[in-house]
């Protein structure tokens, strides 16, 4: 057992000692510029993004965007908000985005980075915050983001809560980003918590889920690390009126997830087919 755990130690900071840390300053205005017009062009015609709301924002500060999750590896709902944040606010306002390890130490994934995605820690979410930038925060992460496609009008965080502490001791409102569609961007058929747990994924890479998934172009897959193409689903989101953190966390969590299944609601209303819109 000794020497189990010790292989399991080795691999784990094999893994952790390949992320990289969290430099602001890889955030690049003048790349997003330059990206943005033709990825928002991408996003338009293949997403049909449609995202509301932005106004409900603070014009300025630092925030916190709390949002639900979907889409797997491939989120498209963080895609279509980054470049709608942007487009609306100007890439001169920071702006950064928490994402798990092992997606901003993927190869040929530095450019998330020029976009300001982080490890999601609560270090890196605290010096964002500190800096005077809006953060994104997906509380749910790989928990949310694998639910089986037949739940994704549901909004689960899978209970955690530390986003509350996070705002409160930042002095920052949480924003809700509520969004619907990016579940039906593959069939996610189970979370394969299961399956983390068996392939210790959920010790030496902090993995809770090792999901199974029907997309194209692989069929039947195992795990969401092999690139696929994500279906053309329509993506909307609605932005909420921002929240202040006084109060228990309870309370406070309770009224964002509120908040967030109220919009996901009214926004799912409208959908009259999965991935049409």
């Amino acid at each position: 057992m000794a020497v189990i755990g010790d292989v399991l130690k080795w691999a784990k900071h094999q893994v952790s000692s390949r992320v990289p840390s969290a430099d602001l300053d890889q955030r690049d205005a003048d790349y997003i510029r330059e990206q943005l017009p033709g990825l928002w062009l991408l996003a338009s015609l293949y997403f049909r993004a449609d995202v509301r709301g932005l106004e409900r924002i603070p014009k300025d500060g630092p925030v916190l965007l709390v949002g639900n999750h979907s889409g797997g590896n491939l989120p498209p709902d963080t895609f279509v908000f980054t470049l709608a944040f942007c487009s609306y606010f100007g890439v001169e306002r920071p702006f950064y985005q928490l994402a798990h390890n092992l997606v901003v130490s993927m190869p040929g994934l530095g450019s998330l980075r020029k976009f300001g995605t982080v490890a999601a820690n609560p270090d890196n979410a605290t010096l964002a915050l500190n800096s005077g930038a809006a953060l994104l925060v997906y509380p749910g992460g790989d928990y949310e983001v694998f639910r089986p496609s037949w739940e994704r009008h549901n909004v689960d965080f899978g209970g955690r809560k530390g986003y509350v502490k996070l705002a409160r001791e930042a002095g920052v409102p949480i924003v809700p980003i509520a969004s619907v569609g990016g579940q039906e961007a593959a069939l996610f058929l189970d979370r394969g918590q299961w399956l983390a747990k068996l392939l210790m994924v959920d010790k030496l890479a902090r993995l809770k889920s090792v999901p199974i998934l029907l997309a194209p172009p692989w069929g039947l897959s195992v795990s969401d690390m092999v690139p696929r193409l994500p279906l053309p689903t329509k993506i909307a989101i609605e932005v909420q009126d921002p929240i202040d953190v006084d109060g228990d966390d309870d309370v406070v969590h309770q009224k964002v997830v509120e908040n967030l299944q109220a919009g996901v609601d009214r926004l799912a209303a409208e959908r009259r087919f999965p991935v049409l819109g």
